[in-house]
This record gives C-alpha cells, structure tokens and sequence, in this order.
C-alpha cells in the first residue's frame, strides 16, 4: 500500500512541476496561457479564448477556467482592486472609442473587442486603469505619444501583454491585422 501512495504521490508531483508557469505575474494578475482547463480558481478571473469567435468569461475563485483543448488565457484578478486615477490629460479615456466594442462590464473590470484599420489612427487616449492585452491577430502598431514621440509596436498572434495605467497615446495601424480583447482592471 505504501508502495502505491508513493507512486500516486510521485505522478502528482511530476503534474505539477510539468505546469507552465505564469506569463505574467505582478501585483495586479497573474495570467496563464493554457490548453487545459486549470485547477479552481484562487481569485475572480476573466478567461479569454483565443478561437476567433470565443466570448470572454468572468469567473469567480473556486470557479474552473479554461478547456481542455482550447487555448485560452486565463487573467486572475489579485486583491485588492486599485480605483482608476483621474484624467487630468484632456484627452477622451482609452475606451469608448472607434473599432471598439464592449463585451462585458462589472466592478472588476471593462473587456472590449478592438481591431484596428489602415488609415485610421486612434484618437489621443488616456489610459487610467492597467490593462491586459490578449492578441488574436498580429500586426505592427506606432503609438505616439503627445509630445510626437514614436515607436512602431509589434504584436504577434497569441501575444498577451500587461500595460500600466498613467499614459497617453494614439496608435496607427503600420501592418497586418491586428485584433485584441483588451480587459482593463477597475
């Protein structure tokens, strides 16, 4: 018997030390990029599929996030949440805007659907809440700053990035298709 605990024990182990790790983890969330469904949740989560047309899901801890076989980014929401900061910028915040829809809302979060068009730039926005970027589609993006400065930004399907609040820019599609859920922390 303790023959058989031991093996179950070792099978156990070698699971878990076989677990990817986080592809982000701060103060905020710490995400996973998964194929599997995950064990319960340890705090409230939004898990966004990667298929083109999977809804993101709000979750609860100890609910389940993610599927077997599908690809999914799971966002676990750390304690406690930070209020956004004020928008002192003069500049319209980063969501409503053009190209972009909401999908759903609650008081953890804002997620939203963005695509991006040639010739089209985004208006000057101001971002005042962190926000976690899941890429369903590529492409290269020049943000630039309100003092003119420029950087072209390339994003690759499957991406997933976090990016802090206090900041302004406009973006311009420079190449590919780019399409995003964004979820922006409350």
């Amino acid at each position: 018997m303790l023959k058989i605990t031991l093996c179950v024990l070792a099978l156990g182990l070698a699971a878990v030390s076989q677990a990817a790790p986080p592809v982000i983890d701060n103060e905020r969330v710490t995400v996973w990029d998964t194929m599997n469904a995950l064990p319960p949740a340890q705090h409230d989560f939004v898990a966004v599929s990667f298929a083109k047309k999977g809804k993101p899901f709000f979750g609860h801890k100890g609910d389940v996030a993610g599927a077997d076989g599908v690809r999914t980014a799971v966002i676990e929401l750390k304690d406690p949440s930070v209020a956004p900061i004020a928008n002192t910028s003069g500049y319209q915040l980063a969501f409503p805007r053009p190209h972009a829809r909401k999908l759903l809302e609650n008081e953890r979060v804002i997620v939203w659907n963005v695509r991006w068009l040639p010739g089209e730039p985004t208006p000057m926005h101001f971002h005042d809440k962190d926000a976690v970027g899941v890429y369903r589609a590529g492409g290269t993006l020049q943000s630039t700053t309100p003092d003119g400065k420029s950087v072209a930004v390339k994003l690759k399907a499957g991406d997933i990035r976090f990016n802090r609040r206090d900041r302004a820019h406009s973006e311009l599609l420079v190449g590919g298709k780019p399409h995003a859920i964004i979820v922006e922390l409350k």
